[in-house]
């Protein structure tokens, strides 16, 4: 009579069978392929197979003195050494495959385990369909390495994409980085290989062993890890996450409000050099009191992903869904999120699917053909940072990256991305001379496929992550940056989907305007002007980033002309100005306190200037109580950022007094409650000076002023409301007369 088991069927035999027979050979070019790691099936081979008489046991085992398969009721079956690893016996009077072990003895003793060969696919049909059409929007859940329970047996599936390898095997700390014995099996047309390996487990350590066309192998990380080696440790590693959120209240009223309606103050720092030396779990004890002291509503991590050089700061990208193990593991680094989430804090991160680097363990070539890459080389190699460029146009790379964004932000709660360098993504001439690039379908230079996809990833993220905002570091005049995709503009393609743009011309004119002697400003007032021209043309951010303080560019406070009392006073006029100008703002860390020198990745900011026991401590202190009074009166004054995106907002009271050096404007909210914001960026005290005002306030009262004592000014305060008096100006029917500090920015409100 039969016996059951799960999902098999065997019949009971007499201990006293006969010793097994042997098994047929298999055909020599199969034998041949399997053991080069070139078979597309070696499911068909190894494992077992019912046949005329019996069923075939077959297993793969380099190195192994001897195999034995252990039967139901403990019945055990020695397969025979066919050599090379192989090993076989033909069980007779088997009807069906049974249930089955095997006890594999090595020189130094013998080991149960189960066959990976008995299994069916652990990729579903769905999942497979999905990849095949590039939609797989939870492409991670699908390819990588995923702990589970298949077939009543614990282990981990591998499953990777490689169209071009003539074989695949999985290699690790587990096979003694041997891949011999691991074959996979190719799932169809999708280009997936999938193995599922019993016994493996959480922190084994592996890559693909991968045969190219040409027969050579290459052994490569997983595209698809979520967890890595410490670099220059280069392997991946199966995870899985453990962390319990505590952030629910955050997460529900992320996006209550309209993200460009909303108080945004971002607070720029690569986490290696914040505080060189600490973990994320050390970073989420010191970071979020830090950021909440200086009242900045976000911080945005420089990448986190992980990468090979640390001198790239996270730019050149291997692990796109790992963050970096130099400072502690994925369940780390929500910790950090989640802490960062509870002191009301936002987390923005910097995003790279512009380039990666050629390094031949990670996506370069992965199957021995471009594959992640654009086969030509006028679309793949970039000429300023030797990398390579994704092929936008190839739906398996387009849904690596779209779920990518998707994963950081539903995986990790990551609230918004910053995509870096979209300008060269959009030009397919970006940095290249005449002939060293390929047009597109209409001769022209503009990258569809570039297009097509950050479209996509937009309204994917944004759909399926409710509250987040996706940032553009583009630096041209790219038209619809911020424009729903839906929305078709003058360039006859729909908008690129983007939350908000860097405001990278606001930067450099206003830098260029700040450098010079305040004897010179006048011939460059317009610098300082001219963004409004443009303000309303995309949803704004102004950044002052780690790009303007690196490379001889000089910290913020260098910049500035002057003596060391003037070169302050100016940092400090300048921050005045660009948090009350239109768009959000970002700062780099460091700057916050009025660091003289670069930003260094190897050192991090200069902490000690601000340490009491440094005699001009004082200096440095000032300016970051200076930010931090900026933050506070910033988001408690709607004005500022309520109609950052709306002409309404902003009103000029005088923007063309370039021999005075003074700029003057009024913003207000959407009940139209004003506040005047007052530039003075000359080193002298303006007596007296008129400016027109609405006539509809009695007085005007100052909420904040650079030049006060406590920041390191000197201390040319109103403390007095100025009154508003019945004498035209500036085009108003009536105007104040007040006194404006030298290198200041006042702000003031009705009083």
């Amino acid at each position: 009579m039969p016996i059951s088991y799960p999902f098999l069927c065997f019949r009971r035999l007499p201990v006293t069978a006969k010793t097994p027979r042997t098994a047929p050979p298999l055909d020599p070019g199969e034998r041949a392929r399997l053991l080069a790691g070139e078979h597309h099936d070696p499911h068909a081979l190894l494992g077992a197979h019912p046949v005329k008489g019996g069923v075939v046991l077959r297993a793969l085992r380099p190195w192994a003195r001897s195999v034995t398969a252990v039967l139901p009721k403990g019945r055990r079956v020695e397969l025979r050494d066919e050599g090379d690893g192989l090993f076989s016996a033909l069980v007779p009077l088997l009807r069906k495959v049974p249930a089955y072990e095997l006890r594999v003895e090595y020189g130094d003793g013998e080991l149960a385990v189960q066959d990976p060969y008995r299994h069916l696919p652990s990729l579903g049909e769905l999942d497979l369909h999905l990849i095949g059409e590039g939609r797989h929007e939870e492409l991670w859940t699908a390819l990588g390495s995923r702990v589970m329970t298949h077939g009543g047996v614990a282990g981990t599936r591998f499953a990777v994409w490689a169209p071009n390898a003539r074989g695949v095997r999985v290699t690790g700390d587990f096979t003694h980085w041997d891949g011999t014995g691991l074959p996979m099996r190719s799932l169809g047309s999708t280009g997936v290989w999938e193995l599922f390996v019993p016994g493996v487990g959480e922190g084994a350590v592996y890559k693909y062993d991968i045969t190219r066309p040409d027969g050579s192998h290459t052994v490569r990380a997983d595209p698809m890890a979520r967890r890595t080696e410490c670099p220059p440790d280069t392997a991946s590693i199966v995870t899985e996450s453990h962390y319990e959120w505590s952030d629910q209240e955050w997460m529900a009223r992320r996006g209550a409000r309209p993200p460009h309606e909303a108080p945004i103050s971002v607070y720029e720092l690569h986490l290696p050099s914040w505080r060189p030396g600490l973990t994320y779990r050390q970073l989420a004890e010191e970071l979020p009191a830090y950021v909440r002291e200086l009242g900045f509503t976000h911080v945005e991590f420089m990448p986190v992903t992980e990468h090979p050089f640390g001198g790239s700061w996270g730019y050149q990208v291997t692990g796109f869904y790992a963050p970096t193990a130099r400072l502690g593991t994925p369940d780390d680094f929500r910790f950090l999120v989640d802490a960062l989430h509870r002191a009301g804090i936002g987390v923005l991160m910097d995003w790279v699917p512009a380039h990666f680097p050629k390094d031949d363990w990670a996506l370069a070539e992965f199957d021995g053909r471009p594959l992640y890459e654009h086969e030509d080389p006028r679309r793949s190699h970039h000429p300023d940072w030797g990398t390579l460029e994704f092929d936008y146009g190839r739906k398996e790379v387009r849904n690596f990256l779209v779920a990518n964004a998707v994963y950081w932000c539903q995986e990790f709660h990551v609230d918004g991305l910053r995509v870096d360098a979209v300008a060269s993504m959009l030009y397919l001439d970006y940095s290249r001379e005449y002939g060293e690039w390929l047009p597109n379908e209409y001769g022209g230079r503009e990258n569809l496929d570039a297009v097509a996809f950050l479209q996509e990833m937009n309204a994917t993220v944004y759909r399926r992550c409710p509250g987040i905002v996706t940032f553009a570091e583009e630096s041209t005049a790219w038209d619809g940056v911020t424009r729903a995709t839906d929305l078709v503009g003058p360039g006859g393609h729909g908008g690129l989907g983007f939350g908000m743009k860097w405001n990278m011309g606001w930067m450099h004119d206003s830098l260029q305007y700040m450098e010079k002697e305040a004897v010179h400003r006048k011939y460059h007032h317009h610098e300082m002007t001219f963004s409004m021209v443009y303000a309303y043309s995309e949803n704004y951010i102004l950044p002052i980033s780690h790009d303007e303080v690196v490379h001889g560019k000089r910290a913020l406070v260098s910049k500035m002309p002057g003596d060391w009392w003037q070169r302050r006073a100016n940092h400090r006029a300048y921050l005045g100005f660009m948090w009350a100008h239109p768009g959000k703002q970002l700062l780099f860390m460091g700057q916050e306190f009025a660091q003289g020198a670069e930003w260094s990745a190897e050192h991090g900011p200069e902490w000690w200037l601000l340490d009491p026991e440094y005699g001009p401590s004082a200096d440095h202190r000032g300016v970051k109580d200076l930010v931090r009074d900026l933050n506070r009166v910033y988001t408690a004054t709607p004005s500022l950022w309520e109609r950052d995106t709306a002409p309404e907002g902003f009103q000029w009271v005088v923007g063309d007094a370039a021999d005075d050096n003074v700029l003057a404007f009024l913003r207000y909210d959407a009940f139209g409650s004003p506040l005047l914001a007052v530039c003075n960026f000359s080193p002298v005290v303006r007596h007296d000076y008129r400016l027109g005002v609405p006539d509809s306030f009695a007085a005007w009262g100052e909420v904040l002023n650079t030049d006060a004592a406590r920041y390191g000014g000197s201390d040319v305060i109103g403390t007095d409301p100025v009154k508003t008096e019945s004498v035209p100006w500036h085009g108003r029917s009536a105007s104040v007369r007040m006194t404006l500090p030298p290198l200041a920015t006042v702000w003031l409100r009705p009083a």
